[in-house]
């Protein structure tokens, strides 16, 4: 057994990248790295922050994926927006686990740090607003916190005026079963979408002739798994709040793990929930 350390440079591996694109240089790993900017000396504001950052990385691809599945959807690409909404569906799945990381945080930990915080929480996150805005809940109240940032108030503003999603699917639904849409429930672009029973009642006859219409069953099941992935998501926040902080006031004031016990009760799709009690 050879002692001599191994040289990848041997075997033809780069080893110089004198002018060159690096690993650093692709991904701006220098820029990254430093943007974890500590506000106090607390040894585990280290991980709140990265815990954020990152989950904001894996909000912006899943917004990729879900503005990318609903243009498929409307040029009736089903193979690609079945292959972006399974992704979508393992981005919440990665967001949900990093919870893990974070509970690791005892309540001694986080008192440390949290005045440094100031009056800033994470439902003031634009990217999780667009996500919840692109698949249906539509709540106006929540532009408020976006007032000051101008581009970013206007593009959670002009995503109210297009369909969301799951109008696009609900509009699929009807032309499909009909062959038309003048049946259809208007969509509510300004308001969460609420269950519709019209809209129950095209998903239950694709529920009772699967074989008739498997790809509309297979999208609705795809939508189950978003919605699953994501209120795992919503539960494990809330859980893990509640274990670091207890019942205390959030930092931007709201009411902390009761405001996030009330997101448990909105549904996305909630016509996809409902029909399983008549099937």
């Amino acid at each position: 057994m050879s002692s001599q350390a191994y040289d990848p440079g041997a075997e033809g591996a780069k080893m110089n990248f004198k002018g060159a694109m690096s690993y650093g240089d692709y991904l701006h790993l220098d820029t990254m790295l430093d943007l974890q900017t500590l506000r106090s000396t607390a040894h585990d504001e280290m991980l709140f922050i990265i815990q954020h950052q990152t989950s904001e990385l894996w909000m912006k691809l899943a917004i990729h994926e879900m503005a990318a599945a609903r243009e498929a959807l409307t040029l009736d690409d089903t193979t690609q927006m079945f292959k972006m909404l399974a992704r979508v569906s393992r981005i919440f799945e990665q967001l949900n686990n990093a919870w893990d990381v974070l509970r690791t945080m005892t309540p001694a930990d986080y008192t440390k740090f949290r005045e440094a915080l100031g009056p800033s929480s994470g439902f003031q996150s634009h990217q999780y607003r667009l996500i919840e805005y692109v698949l249906g809940n539509r709540n106006i109240n929540m532009l408020k916190p976006h007032e000051h940032v101008t581009e970013v108030h206007a593009a959670l503003s002009e995503e109210l005026k297009r369909p969301s999603f799951y109008d696009e699917v609900v509009k699929l639904l009807f032309t499909t079963l009909d062959g038309h849409t003048r049946n259809m429930p208007a969509p509510q672009l300004d308001k969460p979408h609420a269950a519709d029973p019209a809209i129950q009642a095209k998903w239950k006859e694709v529920y009772e002739n699967i074989d008739e219409y498997w790809t509309l069953y297979e999208l609705a099941e795809k939508l189950v798994d978003i919605e699953d992935s994501f209120q795992q998501w919503r539960f494990k926040h809330m859980y893990t709040v509640q274990r670091i902080m207890g019942n205390k006031i959030g930092t931007g004031g709201s009411s902390g793990v009761s405001f996030l016990k009330k997101a448990l009760d909105i549904s996305f799709f909630p016509e996809l929930f409902e029909l399983r009690t008549q099937l």
